[in-house]
């Protein structure tokens, strides 16, 4: 195990300090724990994350932070007591007030300052988002190829036996056409589902435009609340700052619209909500195989309701064709969202427990030219919202 040690024994942690800032502007939760175990800093995203203010955090044990027992505990009054640093992956810490998270935690001493410790925690949800959107997208080519088959096997067959169904019914008993009825009825309700795979099976390449993103969500809300929403509480917490996405608009409001859906079905009438969010989620950037590549993925928007949650063992296997929670689910339309979502170059996840089930979709936004004329002619600027440029 590597030991390291912070020289924090100079630095000034001050509200408005230099140092603060610093701390502030990583994405990190970052603390101090002092000699006598009391949180002596936190940074904005430690208050974010711990969901309490600094005026809450500060002066109190980190116990008073997480469940009893937790691990984050453990691993700081190991540091306080040996002087080495720990890393730790993969540790679940949480409490009532922010849930549960799953962090990599790292604790080192702090010099010149015996028994002061600095803890940084770092979120694994956005690596496995990473990891996993490959998965998704390997799902949704799965079922691209069988999709293909399907519809060039089943459905001309399909249309030979509806056609002889339809013939005997005019032969048989008027007791019996219930039978060929029946016939016609599952050769229908196949060909519907073949004809919803297909879907999988285009290729064509999107057809890219800007889309005003809650102009998209504000539609879905219009056909979810008259429908499917029509008694449950729809709440909007939006970013009005974002920029456009690069995409399909109808793509994008079948998406979310599928999304809204799922939610409303999830909840309970009495008290079922159903939040809609926007933000911008700088610094959230995605390697492109076989390319060096690098896509920025700022823009969020999350669907959260209040439902009973999705069963843990469903959970990894979710964007999965044929994988569903409903009795009269086909299971195709997560792995359909997941396939467009991909087709945007974007993400989806899902984190899901009792009472809090969030959907999240990450997207590139609209990278646009700006004029730099002390870079020719020829030459922009390619902003992208975030303050980031990059030469073209």
């Amino acid at each position: 195990m590597a030991e390291h040690a912070i020289d924090l024994s100079k630095a000034d942690f001050s509200s408005g300090s230099p140092e603060a800032h610093l701390l502030d502007a990583l994405p990190h939760p970052v603390m101090k724990v002092d000699p006598d175990g009391n949180v002596a800093f936190v940074n904005v995203v430690a208050e974010q994350f711990f969901a309490a203010s600094a005026a809450v955090i500060l002066g109190k044990p980190p116990s008073d932070l997480v469940a009893f027992g937790s691990p984050l505990v453990a691993l700081i009054d190991q540091v306080q007591a040996t002087g080495a640093s720990v890393t730790e992956y993969g540790v679940a810490i949480g409490s009532p007030r922010m849930g549960e998270r799953d962090v990599d935690i790292q604790v080192a001493p702090i010099v010149e300052e015996p028994g002061a410790v600095a803890v940084m925690l770092q979120e694994r949800t956005i690596a496995h988002k990473m990891d996993r959107q490959l998965t998704h997208r390997g799902a949704a080519r799965s079922v691209m190829g069988m999709a293909a088959v399907l519809a060039h096997e089943i459905k001309n067959p399909l249309s030979g036996i509806r056609g002889s169904a339809q013939l005997l019914e005019m032969g048989v008993q008027p007791e019996d056409r219930h039978l060929t009825r029946l016939i016609t009825e599952e050769v229908d309700r196949i060909c519907k589902l073949v004809d919803s795979m297909e879907v999988f099976s285009d290729q064509r390449p999107l057809e890219v435009e800007p889309v005003n993103i809650h102009e998209v969500l504000d539609h879905v809300r219009r056909l979810a609340g008259t429908g499917v929403a029509k008694d449950i509480r729809l709440t909007e917490e939006y970013d009005p700052s974002l920029p456009p996405v690069p995409g399909s608009r109808d793509q994008l409001i079948q998406v979310f619209l599928n999304l809204v859906k799922n939610a409303a079905e999830a909840v309970d009438p009495e008290d079922g909500e159903i939040v809609i969010s926007t933000a911008y989620r700088p610094g959230v950037r995605l390697s492109i195989p076989g390319s060096s590549e690098r896509v920025s993925l700022p823009l969020e928007v999350c669907v959260r309701d209040n439902g009973p949650g999705v069963p843990e063992d469903l959970l990894p296997h979710l964007f999965d064709a044929f994988v569903t929670t409903k009795s009269s689910g086909t299971g195709l339309g997560l792995a359909l969202v997941a396939k467009i979502v991909g087709d945007h170059g974007g993400v989806i996840e899902c984190d899901s427990q009792p009472r809090r089930t969030v959907f999240r979709v990450l997207l590139p936004i609209k990278r646009a030219p700006i004029r730099n004329p002390s870079l020719g002619a020829n030459s922009a600027v390619i902003g992208n919202g975030s303050g980031e440029q990059d030469a073209k």
